[in-house]
């Protein structure tokens, strides 16, 4: 799908196309070419009603250069931050399964389960705008160090009560919430923070680079917590997580303050929450790709409740065909990540094109008629999907003011991880009455739904339109400007002669 742009940078694409019609005119007649405006010239006004953005990002985007795979791992700072985060990662997806584990075992409830998830992203839902206002107004970095050490303390206290055989699922429950409370904060400043350590042009490649770190920790944590738990059970692997946060806090200890990308932070006022609302929706260009991420989180991310369906009751396999899927969707997911952070630039046309494609792969897995055919769609499922993911957050965070970026990251992760307490019911609820064909099926054509509507409506913003030309050898479906009105004689006679020219 072609690039969206703003109208603006439609403008000056359609503007440069006349100069250069104009300069070849003039030299084919001998005459003389105006020099060009100096740098420093003002430049003109934009027509009433154009602007879709304000502040830094109303600027026209230009073409990045391509950078290597691990450009934004040359800076010290960001090195120190990614071992931590590695470490921590490993025993954050170590404590997930143990802890699944460890609550199926004391209720033999899968509901429970689902209860446990929910009370972890219910705090991001519910308070996860307040996450964005304090990680604005305080230093990020000793938001992080707080936020690391408790989620550090959640392990650690969740470990001493399994060791000791006091543990009860009701202890489970609240150490999620708690859990959940601090992520609401951490979240938004974590992300905000990477930008104060690579600055804006290493940006796209840390986003990417922290995705595959995820990733990778997704493929190791739980290999290692199936060791843990059948070799000495679910205490342990708490105890190992709670001791990981010693990496990143020890990380950002040992950082070079005066190397950081200084960021102004923002004064301790009345109506900010506000603000950052309002300054989100007033820009197209941050509020359609979060709304887009908002559906394909709540209704295209559900993979435990169909990756389990399917291995129980379409495959009739057991748990290690359930470990397999997800193998083969993180491996996946981690390819998704390193070609990302190849990329030079983050443009919504891709965001939306991955996301139809997201949707598609999805449906035609849910009709997938056989074993190997299904699990050979979960990789790719796994890629694309982190392609939106990155694209997402990359592109709203370079669009965002940085004295903003907290709150409309704390309000894109919200969107993002809080509609799983919304759209998990809900999906599993289709799942169990119709079947996981149909349920995996559902979550693939609202994806592609959500995905050509805001494409369509980013392309009306940014004054294109939907052209279908359907001769041999031309692009079939692309995006075009759309044509000004035409009133009057005078414009008409103008439509005419551009019409000669093209």
């Amino acid at each position: 799908m072609p690039e969206v742009t703003t109208p603006e940078v439609t403008r000056a694409d359609a503007a440069g196309g006349e100069a250069a019609k104009t300069t070849s005119h003039i030299r084919a007649r001998g005459g003389r070419i105006p020099a060009p405006a100096s740098a420093s010239a003002p430049a003109p006004a934009p027509a009433p009603g154009a602007r879709i953005a304000n502040g830094p990002a109303a600027a026209p985007r230009t073409e990045t250069p391509r950078k290597g795979t691990f450009s934004s791992l040359r800076i010290r700072n960001y090195r120190l931050f990614a071992t931590g985060q590695m470490v921590s990662n490993t025993g954050t997806w170590m404590q997930r399964i143990a802890q699944d584990w460890l609550v199926l075992s004391l209720t033999g409830s899968s509901a429970a389960v689902g209860i446990t998830t929910a009370l972890q992203f219910l705090p991001m839902l519910l308070f996860g705008l307040y996450g964005g206002v304090i990680a604005d107004r305080f230093a990020k970095r000793k938001l992080l160090l707080l936020t690391q050490s408790a989620m550090g303390l959640t392990g650690l206290a969740l470990a001493a009560l399994t060791l000791t055989g006091h543990v009860q699922v009701w202890h489970v429950y609240l150490v999620a919430f708690l859990l959940g409370l601090v992520t609401v904060v951490d979240n938004p400043a974590r992300q905000a923070f990477v930008s104060e350590m690579v600055g804006q042009d290493e940006l796209r490649n840390a986003v990417s680079l922290n995705s595959a770190n995820f990733q990778s920790a997704r493929l190791i944590g739980p290999a290692v917590a199936g060791v843990l738990i059948t070799a000495f059970g679910s205490g342990w692997a708490f105890l190992l997580n709670g001791l990981s946060f010693v990496a990143p806090v020890a990380g950002l200890l040992m950082m070079r303050t005066a190397e950081l990308h200084k960021v102004d932070r923002v004064p301790r006022s009345k109506g900010q929450l506000r603000e950052g609302l309002r300054y989100v929706s007033g820009r197209p260009d941050l509020i359609w790709p979060i709304v887009l991420v908002g559906f394909i989180g709540t209704f295209g991310f559900n993979f435990p409740i169909w990756l389990t369906a399917f291995v129980y009751h379409v495959f009739h396999q057991g748990a290690g065909t359930y470990a397999l899927f997800n193998g083969l969707m993180a491996a996946g997911s981690l390819i998704g990540a390193l070609l990302a952070a190849r990329r030079g630039s983050s443009r919504l046309r891709l965001l939306v094109g991955a996301a139809l494609l997201f949707g598609l792969l999805e449906v035609t897995a849910a009709l997938a008629p056989s074993f190997w055919v299904f699990a050979a769609l979960l990789a790719p499922i796994g890629m694309v999907g982190l392609t939106i993911n990155v694209t997402a957050n990359s592109s709203v965070q370079m669009a965002t003011d940085p004295l903003m970026r907290g709150r409309v990251m704390s309000l894109f992760m919200m969107v993002f991880m809080g509609g799983t307490p919304l759209g998990a019911p809900i999906v599993g609820w289709v799942t169990d009455a119709f079947g996981a064909r149909i349920g995996f099926l559902a979550g693939g054509l609202i994806s592609m739904a959500a995905a050509a509507l805001i494409g369509l409506i980013l392309a009306r913003v940014g004054g294109l339109r939907l052209k279908i030309d359907l001769r041999p050898g031309h692009p079939h479906v692309r995006f075009v400007p759309r044509a000004p009105a035409v009133r009057g004689p005078r414009g008409r006679s103008w439509l005419r002669r551009r019409r000669r020219t093209a």
